[in-house]
């Protein structure tokens, strides 16, 4: 990139961060009614640092990087090894509780149907559940979330997932309930497909038993995430995205995915891809966004962001740190913000410029940041 081109480029992203800025305090009053529904995951997460060396009680130094780790994986093979883990934090974890915990903290009226503890919340999620109106069905599963400062290895113990079904929620949520949540809301977040192995049919019920019933004015938004789904064969995740295709009829749908994710999709779908560069990226999005014939696609990689509408695509830069406080949880609070921005009727490079920021303030902080959070971290710009 010229000196030219750089200093363009910066005018540009200043710009739209100021005015991204002033469309953020004009709406802020209308956030509480715009009401959301997010289901229907829940785990409790460990966060978890890899010991390299230890001193002493108190001085050690971390694996810092996957590949560092995978190493040392693979040198234990037919030998074995001894490594030391630290869980730095217990908190709540899934890809809908988190989102939803991030929604609250802009102050969106927030209803969460999932797994949280049955017959008792358990007390990762009491947070959330003083946010948020929380309807707990079933228990959660466990992650292990090893972190490492570019990336992190999520270790998942599913086996209470297994028996979250169609018939459960109805039984302990009942029909009624579940209809009236779905038709208050402005906003929905239907996330984690992958580790459920009954969420394709809880889709089809929704399809066939719910969305007929909604009104389709003013049309509501949905967003799907189907949570990196490596480990599925191809046919069951080309029948998952003909089923978010389906809810195109009642909803505008969004997908969002990560860089891996988006490569992983393309594949399926039979797309050829051309690198990550945000052009090949924006072409991307925008040939899935065809293909799916859905309202937006999503793609966040790491250090930024692109999106694809039917006549319109948009990429920004993220505030990028190569040392994250956390980093499990960034991509829930990224669709989080872009959310926020889509519901509010935002241009798309600002939708994008919210997730960024929402992921951005929590990476470094831990915390799911507040509207007026958002404004200070994009008042302050950081450099790293």
């Amino acid at each position: 990139m010229s000196a030219t081109d750089q200093t363009s480029s910066i005018t540009e992203a200043t710009q739209l961060r100021a005015q991204t800025l002033s469309d953020l305090r004009r709406r802020n009053n209308s956030f509480p009614q715009q009401n959301v529904l997010v289901g229907f995951d829940g785990f409790v997460d460990e966060i978890i640092r890899v010991v390299d060396k230890r001193d002493s009680p108190r001085d050690f130094t971390l694996i810092g990087d996957i590949n560092t780790f995978a190493q040392r994986v693979a040198q234990a093979s037919g030998q074995s090894t001894n490594m030391e883990m630290i869980v730095q934090q217990t908190k709540l974890g899934g890809n809908g509780p988190i989102m939803a915990n991030a929604l609250a903290a802009f102050g969106m009226p927030v209803t969460y149907i999932g797994m949280l503890g049955y017959p008792n919340i358990h007390p990762v999620f009491q947070e959330l559940a003083q946010r948020a109106n929380v309807i707990s069905v079933s228990n959660p599963g466990h992650t292990d979330a090893l972190e490492f400062n570019d990336g992190k290895l999520m270790m998942g113990k599913h086996e209470s997932l297994h028996e979250f079904t169609w018939s459960l929620i109805i039984q302990r949520v009942g029909e009624e309930k579940f209809l009236s949540a779905f038709q208050n809301a402005t906003l929905l977040g239907l996330v984690n497909w992958t580790m459920y192995a009954h969420m394709s049919d809880i889709w089809r019920h929704l399809i066939r038993d719910i969305c007929p019933k909604l009104s389709t004015s003013p049309r509501k938004t949905i967003f799907f995430d189907l949570a990196d789904p490596e480990k599925c064969f191809a046919d069951d995740i080309l029948e998952a995205l003909a089923l978010i295709t389906q809810f195109q009829k009642y909803f505008s749908v969004i997908l969002g995915i990560n860089e891996k994710e988006s490569y992983e999709l393309a594949n399926v779908l039979n797309i050829p891809t051309s690198g990550n560069s945000p052009a090949a990226l924006q072409a991307l999005a925008q040939a899935m966004r065809t293909r799916l014939q859905l309202e937006c696609v999503v793609i966040h990689p790491r250090t930024c962001a692109v999106a694809a509408k039917a006549n319109e695509t948009a990429y920004v830069e993220g505030p990028f740190t190569a040392r994250p406080l956390i980093s499990t949880g960034a991509g829930d609070h990224f669709n989080a913000g872009f959310s926020l921005g889509f519901v509010s009727n935002l241009p798309l490079a600002s939708c994008l410029l919210l997730g960024v920021s929402t992921s951005g303030f929590y990476v470094r902080t831990g915390k799911s940041p507040k509207v007026e959070d958002l404004v200070e971290f994009m008042s302050n710009w950081p450099r790293e």
